[in-house]
């Protein structure tokens, strides 16, 4: 690449048409040079994860959060993992509520390989940048961040132009969502933290359900992931639940083509926390409150009570 300069006393910084003037953002090929250095770098230095994009099921537009939120896919991609001498954050904290784990990192990508490596291959939220909400699976310690703020001006316009995406992340809290990116590590935390009730089964039924098949109430059309099935004691966990089963209703396997049909059902008795103290509450509550009473707390003051 050649350059010219003219006459220095043509030369006036102040006028920006002038060929001479000092150029501080660089060259399109400065920038192209610098944004290679970059690629190079981080495939060097950093970490192969994986990032699981979200979406949105039933957004809730006065809290801008979807509880339904479902992860079908995740994208392997090269990153680097700020700090290396470890998690940042508060670590390990004893609440009232048990042990809080506050794991904080930081990932940086760079731009042209997220756009190479993600954003071209998936239908983001927001489209051209890592967002908010969407996780990041690090498979060496197999662990799931979400991340909560992607800053876009950190290194502060080097030559001009941005070069990397800073996504700063938590550890993910799991919340019920869906997650089906077929990454096995990754799915084994819907199946072991999802909301899990138990449907026993009628004698006589055909077939064995299969885990992770799709099965359909006949009557009410609700539909089930399955988590396990036992023949032997006919029960079947469930997990990922469209609505309520019917007692009796016929289930049926959208795999297996299993039928049986529903001879109890407990929806607050979840089976994957050992924590979990709903049934119970809703067991007990009865030898403390007498619910068959219109109202409990007595009738003074009705005025369709004659007796006062």
């Amino acid at each position: 690449m050649s350059y010219s300069n003219p006459n220095p006393s043509d030369c006036v910084q102040s006028d920006y048409t002038s060929s001479c003037r000092l150029n501080l953002n660089g060259s399109a090929q400065e920038q192209k040079f610098m944004e290679n250095l970059v690629v190079e770098s981080i495939e060097i230095y950093g970490q192969d994860i994986y990032y699981v994009p979200r979406t949105l099921v039933n957004r809730d537009t006065i809290f801008g959060e979807d509880s339904d939120s479902q992860f079908d896919s995740a994208r392997a991609i090269r990153a680097y993992v700020n700090n290396a001498d470890g998690w940042e954050g508060q670590g390990e904290l004893l609440s009232k509520f048990g042990v809080r784990i506050e794991d904080k990192t930081t990932f940086i990508f760079s731009r042209e390989k997220f756009k190479e490596k993600v954003d071209d291959l998936e239908t983001l939220i927001v489209e051209g940048r890592p967002n908010e909400g969407d996780l990041i699976w690090f498979p060496t310690t197999k662990h799931l961040f979400e991340i909560k703020f992607v800053e876009a001006e950190r290194p502060f316009y080097q030559l001009g132009k941005g070069y990397v995406w800073e996504c700063q992340c938590e550890l993910f809290e799991y919340s019920d969502e869906e997650i089906n990116t077929g990454i096995a590590d990754l799915d084994a935390i819907e199946t072991a933290f999802a909301n899990a009730i138990t449907v026993g089964l009628v004698a006589g039924g055909s077939g064995t359900f299969t885990a992770g098949e799709t099965v359909t109430g006949g009557t009410s059309n609700v539909t089930a992931e399955v988590k396990s099935f036992d023949s032997g004691t006919r029960t079947l966990i469930v997990i990922n639940r469209s609505g309520t089963f019917q007692v009796p209703e016929t289930i049926t396997g959208g795999t297996s083509s299993a039928s049986w049909t529903t001879a109890t059902y407990n929806t607050i008795n979840n089976t994957n926390s050992e924590y979990d103290q709903n049934n119970d509450f809703e067991t007990l509550d009865n030898d403390i409150i007498d619910f068959t009473e219109s109202n409990p707390f007595g009738t003074v003051g009705s005025i369709t009570d004659g007796t006062i």
